[in-house]
């Protein structure tokens, strides 16, 4: 004998059956979006870090450029300075070379021999005089050209005068100005 069921069995079959594709899709569609939420997360997460670190970075330029500022400027009064102790060391120089150029001059005069004249100008002195006879005109600009401050020293003038009933010697000498290095 044939039977029939007549239980819709297959109607609930395919209910079920959409019913749980149904859940699995739901429940994919859940995970994908869990998973890109959780992809947005790590990325804003990343991107506020960059962010800060700008930020930091940032920060760290404006500080380092006022002192860059600041290094610019000591630069500035360091040359300023320096130019200063320069214009300083050449008055110092100036100061002390007259002296020294007067000290060697004593130094250098014979016993019989007498400066009438000395000017310098532009580096040049003149030097004139009187003397007992030529070899301590002579004497004297040995002495002159053994000192460090004088140099090319030229004889221009030499010619016999009479002081009282001595002969002397008058005499006219050119040189040049040298001040030695200081070390």
């Amino acid at each position: 004998m044939i039977r029939i069921n007549l239980l819709p069995v297959r109607a609930a079959q395919k209910k079920e059956k959409l019913r749980s594709q149904l859940s699995v899709f739901f429940l994919c569609f859940i995970l994908v979006c869990i998973g890109c939420g959780a992809l947005y997360v790590q990325k804003m997460t990343a991107i506020n870090g960059v962010k800060d670190e700008i930020t930091s970075i940032n920060q760290k330029n404006n500080a380092l450029k006022k002192k860059i500022g600041q290094v610019k400027d000591f630069e500035k009064k360091k040359i300023d300075l320096e130019q200063k102790l320069a214009v300083l060391q050449t008055l110092k120089d100036g100061k002390s070379g007259p002296v020294h150029l007067l000290d060697e001059l004593s130094a250098a005069l014979p016993e019989k021999l007498w400066l009438t004249k000395f000017s310098e100008k532009g580096g040049g002195i003149n030097l004139s005089g009187v003397a007992d006879n030529e070899n301590t005109v002579a004497v004297f600009m040995r002495n002159l050209e053994a000192s460090p401050y004088y140099e090319n020293i030229e004889l221009s003038v030499t010619e016999q005068t009479k002081a009282g009933d001595r002969k002397m010697q008058k005499f006219t000498l050119n040189c040049s100005v040298t001040l030695p290095s200081s070390e």
